[in-house]
């Protein structure tokens, strides 16, 4: 499991994740640094924690941690599922949790793994 932080859309909702990740997954590398007002102070710490930070435009999670409303499904594969946490407030921000399932295909004679 990896930790990714998405900042704000004033970097375009980047996240912050380790060097050795984005390499690993292929992931492109863009050249930005959050701060305040621009990524946000969650981010900034994550910057600031990480070994190696960089921040990618684009990551593809198979879950994640929605704090404070952040709409962080851009991030998560396509089908996403909501979960609703047992603790729905970190810090009196909102959570909300995603995971992802693969997609259901075909028409009415197709036929279904549970999953």
């Amino acid at each position: 499991m990896h930790l990714a932080v998405q900042g704000c859309e004033h970097i375009n909702r980047a996240c912050a994740i380790e060097r050795s990740v984005a390499i690993t997954r292929g992931y492109e590398i863009v050249n930005v640094v959050p701060a305040l007002h621009a990524g946000g102070s969650c981010s900034m710490a994550a910057f600031k924690l990480f070994d190696d930070p960089v921040e990618v435009e684009h990551i593809s999670a198979q879950a994640g941690l929605d704090i404070g409303d952040t709409s962080i499904g851009m991030h998560v594969q396509f089908v996403q599922v909501p979960v609703r946490p047992s603790n729905n407030e970190l810090g009196g921000a909102h959570v909300t949790a995603l995971r992802s399932r693969p997609k259901y295909i075909g028409g009415e004679r197709a036929q279904y793994r549970q999953l």
